[in-house]
């Protein structure tokens, strides 16, 4: 549908979810879109990474563009900055080993970034570990699917091997759950293994492979501080290492599985601990200190007396990956599309409600977080210190990765499924042309790898949309383009701005969200979980 048949058929519209968008909607221009990611891709900003100068440069651009606007400052104190404290730390390579001792081979010394690699430790300098293994399958412990990796089991001052991932057989949601890496972690600490030992199954090596781990081993780890210490990570665990298939295996020597029958079962969602013959000496060397990178956050004050006291977030994150590993010759990781893209779309869309009227009858908190990329830092932040009542945040609409490769025909809606903001996705989808499709790649969990995950932790509804894998060019293989960007591009210098890149889709995806924006601010009713659905029932208060 041309837009400006969309803008027509808007403007005569009555719905109570858009009060004449229409102007509104027009003013959101693929060029301005691609100017933003011009300037936040640059390599000027040297891919802004969280607590650099690059990303502070980056903050510093949204926030006087929130200014221009004549936003309100939600930072705190006058500012459009919440300065997020953070505890950051990197791996020594010298001083850092592992010993591999399997009865029947003669011990031997792994070599890091080839066998192991090992993360730094955000509380321990000087970490040691002398102790035997355990394989505990994916390490989950879901009484309501009837499975427990540690059952039967005591893992109390040993090494535990876990899988990545959940069990592909677990229902998506609970799937997406239990794979959080944060979990898992909780998990270990609590049952009293004082190290974490990570296998990549045959199932996860498309998400992740060992090979991108080692690439990428001299990366800072990051967590924000809560009390001096840094927040959700378990005392108890002294190491995390990724190990490589070829070593993985040799865990399994003289054990009544081998490592292939271990990741079958596993695959086929047969719980089951099995005690190693193997026995760890690790040592991890970290240095680290603290360092602080803001979330930018400005407030477009709703017009209704009461409702204005609430606010529908729209999230999306500033930070990308910075300098690393040369990969073609480049060493700055731009993230133009991941995500300058979904950050312009945020900016434009804050452009589109501030210079149009009327105003939303809620209120509108627009955000630009921080750490992302380590781990949800700034949004997890938020949600334990907002600078508005949580109570009044209705919900978040998170803005990550336009990948717009191609002339976009589909979206998917990453959490509509589990609210009412799925019904209004679909209908706003529908006025502008474009159609809702299923997550194609429910194994990548992406529900849980975003900046909206945050809140969904705090009982908020919300909702991420990306571009679908179907194009209005039938001349385009859009499914073998994004699989080709996700497997070679995706977190690599190459995200830049040579790449294909199409605004005019990219401005469609900025306008479903503006149009969900107001369908929210301006229902009287705030959204609303489905009735037994998984996260809601988990977290909603």
């Amino acid at each position: 549908m041309r837009l400006a048949t969309v803008l027509v058929f808007l403007a005569a519209s009555t719905s109570a979810a858009a009060e004449d968008p229409a102007a509104a909607l027009a003013s959101i221009r693929p060029e301005a879109l691609r100017s933003h990611v011009r300037f936040l891709a640059d390599d000027l900003l040297e891919g802004r990474d969280t607590a650099s100068r690059g990303h502070e440069i980056a903050a510093r651009f949204v926030a006087a563009q929130f200014e221009e606007l004549g936003l309100e400052p939600s930072g705190g104190g006058g500012s459009y900055l919440q300065r997020v404290p953070l505890k950051q730390a990197r791996i020594l390579e010298r001083g850092t080993f592992f010993l591999l001792n399997v009865p029947g081979r003669s011990p031997r010394s792994l070599v890091l970034g080839k066998d192991f690699v090992a993360l730094p430790s955000l509380l321990y300098e000087h970490a040691d570990v002398l102790a035997r293994a355990v394989y505990v399958g994916h390490g989950i412990s879901a009484p309501e699917m009837h499975h427990d990796d540690y059952e039967g089991v005591d893992v109390r001052g040993k090494v535990v091997v876990i899988l990545f991932g959940a069990p592909p057989t677990f229902p998506n949601d609970q799937r997406a759950y239990y794979s959080s890496t944060e979990l898992k972690n909780k998990e270990a600490a609590a049952r009293g293994a004082v190290a974490i030992l990570s296998l990549i199954p045959p199932e996860e090596e498309t998400r992740r492979s060992f090979a991108r781990l080692a690439s990428n081993r001299d990366r800072v780890s990051m967590a924000w501080i809560e009390g001096g210490l840094p927040a959700g990570v378990p005392a108890g665990l002294r190491a995390r290492v990724a190990l490589s298939r070829v070593v993985g295996e040799e865990f399994f020597e003289g054990t009544r599985l081998t490592a292939d029958e271990a990741f079958r079962a596993a695959g086929e969602g047969r719980t089951g601990s099995l005690e190693l013959q193997a026995t760890v000496h690790l040592h991890v060397e970290s240095r680290g200190g603290v360092a602080e990178s803001p979330n930018v956050l400005g407030v477009l004050k709703g017009s209704d007396p009461e409702l204005s006291k609430e606010c529908v977030v729209l999230s999306a994150h500033l930070d990308h990956l910075g300098i690393g590993a040369p990969r073609n010759g480049h060493a700055i990781y731009h993230g133009a599309y991941d995500n300058a893209s979904g950050v312009a779309g945020m900016m434009e869309i804050a452009r589109a409600l501030a210079t149009t009227l009327p105003r939303p009858r809620r209120s509108i908190l627009f955000a630009a977080f921080t750490g992302e990329e380590k781990g949800l830092l700034g949004s997890d932040y938020f949600a334990h210190h907002p600078t508005v009542p949580l109570s009044a945040v209705v919900a978040d609409l998170n803005m990550d990765m336009f990948l717009t490769l191609y002339p976009v025909k589909d979206i998917v809606a990453f959490g509509a499924e589990h609210s009412s903001l799925g019904p209004l996705t679909g209908e706003m989808a529908a006025r502008l042309g474009l159609e809702v499709s299923p997550d194609p790649s429910p194994q990548e969990v992406i529900f849980i790898r975003s900046d909206h995950y945050a809140f969904v932790k705090q009982g908020i509804p919300s909702l991420m949309l990306s571009c679908g894998l179907k194009t209005t060019d039938p001349t385009i293989d859009s499914a073998k383009l994004f699989r080709n960007w996700m497997a070679t591009v995706y977190h690599s210098p190459q995200d830049d701005m040579t790449q294909p890149m199409d605004f005019e889709s990219a401005a469609r995806i900025a306008r479903l969200y503006l149009l969900v924006a107001l369908g929210v601010a301006n229902d009287p009713q705030r959204p609303s979980w489905n009735e037994g659905d998984f996260f809601g029932g988990r977290f909603a208060h």
